[in-house]
C-alpha cells in the first residue's frame, strides 16, 4: 500500500547527532503535518538525497563525518533549490553570515524556539511551492569579526546582518550610544561584495552645520572664500565601496534635502560645481535619536527616512544582553595587554556586580571601565571591590563635594542619574532617560530582594510590596534570572 502524504506534502530531513534533538524536532514537525526521516550525519544525508528522498533539509553544524555548512553547496549541486536550514550552538556573526554565504535558507541558533523552526519550515514551503529560489550566496566571511556575544539579542543581530551582507540594500542601525553601531557597519562592509572599496564615515553631529555639504559633496576652487583648490566630498572618497552616515538624527533640513535628491537620482555635484557625478555607494546610517519624533516635530524629512530605513537593525543595551557582559570584558582586558598594560583577570564577585551594573554608556563605558582597572588594579585579579572603585573613579564629582559625600538614598539616586550626563558630556543624553533610570533601580532592586529573600519569589514580592505575579512580569521584563539570586 502506497503511504498517503500529508496535506503539506513536505519531508523534512533532520541531520543532528544529538538523539534529543531530533527526537524533538520529528515529533514537533510530525504534528504539524510533515513527514520526518531523521540521520545523525552527513553520509546519512547524503544517502537520502540521493535516493530522491527529501524536500527541506534541517541540519546543525558540527556533526561527526562533516561540516554541516560544507555540505550546503553540495546538496545545492544535486538538489537546486532545496531549501537547507541551519541550526548550530556556534552562535557567532560568522556563524551566521556562513550559514548565508553558503546558500542557507535559514539560520537558526541553538537552543532554538521549536515553533520558530516550525515557522521557518512553513517558510521554505512557501517558497518551494511559488517557485522561488530560497538560497542566495553572500560574501565570504573570515575571523576576527568584531562583534562579541552569544545572547539572544545579539543572535538577532547577526541572522538580520546575515541577510542583508549580500545586499546592496540600505541599512539604518538603531541603538543608543556606544552600544557599536560602527562596528556595525564596518561589518556590514567587510563581509559583503563592497569590501574591496572603502568605507567612509562621516559624523554628522561633529561637523559645523555650514559646512556640511562641503564635506559630503566636496567643492571647486574658488566655490566659497577660503576654498583654495578643489576638495573631494565623503561620497566622491567612497565610490565603489560604503559610506556610513553616523548620527543621521543631526543633519540639517537644508542637507537633508540634498541627501534625498541624491539618493533618490544615484547622481551628485560638488559645491560649486557644474560637473555631474556617479553616486555609486551603498548608504548605511545609524542613529541614537528617535526619528519618528523627529519627523513630527518637523526636523527629519519622512522621504528620506524611508530611503534610509530600508532594512532596519537595532542594537541592544549592553543591559539587555548581561550574558555577554564577562565575554566583552575579558575581551576588552586581552586588548589592553596589547597596548602594554599588565594583564589581568575577573574573578566571580567582579563579574557578578558587572552583569548587575546598569551601563549607561554601553559597550564604550565598559571597555573604558576595563582599561581603567587594568591600568590601576593592584595584583592580577580583579574582584568586586576593585571593580567598585573603578566604577567610583569613572563617575562625575558632586558639586561642592565629593561623589560619596551624600548620604541618603536620594542623594544616591541624584548621583546615578548625574552619571549619565558625565558620560555623554556635552550632549545629551539619548530620548527615553526616564524609562532608563527606572529600569536601571528597578533591576538592582529585584535582585536585591531575591538574594535577601534566597529567591523567594512570595517572600519577595512581600517585601517589595507588590502581587506575585506583578514580580514575576517585572522580572522577565528586566532579565532577572531568580533561580540565580538564591544564597549559599
Amino acid at each position: 500500500m502506497t503511504e498517503m502524504l500529508p496535506a503539506l506534502g513536505a519531508t523534512i530531513l533532520v541531520v543532528d547527532d544529538d538523539a534529543a534533538i531530533r527526537t524533538v524536532v520529528r515529533q514537533a514537525l510530525t504534528r504539524a503535518g510533515y513527514l520526518v526521516r531523521t540521520t545523525d550525519s552527513v553520509a546519512g544525508l547524503w544517502r537520502l538525497i540521493e535516493e530522491g528522498v527529501g524536500d527541506i533539509v534541517i541540519t546543525d553544524v558540527m556533526l561527526p563525518d562533516a561540516n554541516g555548512l560544507d555540505t550546503i553547496p553540495r546538496i545545492l549541486d544535486r538538489r537546486p533549490g532545496m531549501p537547507v536550514i541551519v541550526v548550530s550552538a556556534q552562535n557567532t556573526l560568522s556563524t551566521a553570515v556562513r550559514a548565508t554565504e553558503q546558500g542557507a535558507f535559514e539560520y537558526l541558533p541553538k537552543p532554538f524556539d521549536i515553533n520558530e523552526l516550525t515557522r521557518a519550515v512553513a517558510s521554505a514551503v512557501a517558497a518551494i511551492q511559488q517557485g522561488l529560489h530560497p538560497n542566495a550566496g553572500a560574501a565570504e566571511v573570515g575571523d576576527g569579526l568584531p562583534l562579541i556575544g552569544r545572547s539572544p539579542a545579539m543572535q538577532e543581530v547577526y541572522r538580520t546582518m546575515a541577510r542583508v551582507v549580500p545586499t546592496d540594500l540600505s541599512v539604518m542601525i538603531l541603538g543608543e550610544s556606544g552600544t557599536g553601531k560602527e562596528l556595525v557597519a564596518r561589518a556590514l562592509h567587510d563581509l559583503g561584495a563592497r569590501r574591496t572599496g572603502p568605507f567612509v564615515a562621516i559624523n554628522m553631529a561633529a561637523i559645523p552645520r555650514e559646512l556640511i555639504e562641503t564635506e559630503l559633496f566636496g567643492h571647486e576652487r574658488g566655490a566659497f572664500t577660503g576654498a583654495a583648490t578643489r576638495t573631494s566630498g565623503r561620497f566622491e572618497q567612497a565610490q565603489g565601496g560604503t559610506l556610513f552616515l553616523d548620527e543621521i538624527g543631526d543633519m540639517p533640513m537644508d542637507a537633508q534635502t540634498r541627501l534625498l535628491r541624491v539618493l533618490q537620482s544615484g547622481e551628485f555635484s560638488t559645491v560649486g560645481g557644474n560637473r555631474t557625478l556617479r553616486a555609486d555607494v551603498r548608504i548605511i546610517s545609524a542613529t541614537n535619536k528617535d526619528l519618528h519624533r523627529s519627523i513630527e516635530n518637523g526636523q527629519f524629512r519622512e522621504d528620506l527616512f524611508y530611503r534610509l530605513n530600508v532594512v532596519p537593525l537595532r542594537l541592544p543595551p549592553l543591559r539587555a544582553r548581561a550574558d555577554d557582559i564577562a565575554e566583552l570584558a575579558r575581551h576588552f582586558l586581552t586588548r589592553a595587554v596589547a597596548e602594554g598594560l599588565p594583564l589581568k583577570h575577573l574573578d566571580a564577585s567582579a563579574v557578578a556586580r558587572l552583569q548587575q551594573y546598569g551601563w549607561p554608556g554601553n559597550v564604550r563605558e565598559l571597555e573604558n571601565l576595563m582599561r581603567r582597572l587594568a591600568a590601576l588594579t593592584r595584583g592580577e585579579t580583579i574582584d568586586a571591590a576593585a571593580l567598585e572603585a573603578g566604577l567610583h573613579e569613572g563617575q562625575p564629582a558632586r558639586a561642592g563635594g565629593s561623589p560619596d559625600s551624600g548620604d541618603s538614598l536620594a542623594d544616591a539616586v541624584e548621583l546615578h542619574i548625574a552619571r549619565y550626563f558625565n558620560v555623554f558630556g556635552d550632549d545629551l543624553p539619548p530620548d527615553g532617560l526616564y524609562e532608563r533610570i527606572l529600569a536601571e533601580i528597578e533591576r538592582p532592586l529585584l535582585m536585591l530582594s531575591l538574594a535577601a529573600t534566597q529567591g523567594n519569589q512570595i517572600q519577595a514580592a512581600k517585601l517589595l510590596g507588590i502581587n506575585r505575579n506583578t514580580l514575576r512580569k517585572k522580572l522577565t521584563e528586566r532579565g532577572v534570572d531568580p533561580t540565580a539570586l538564591r544564597r549559599t
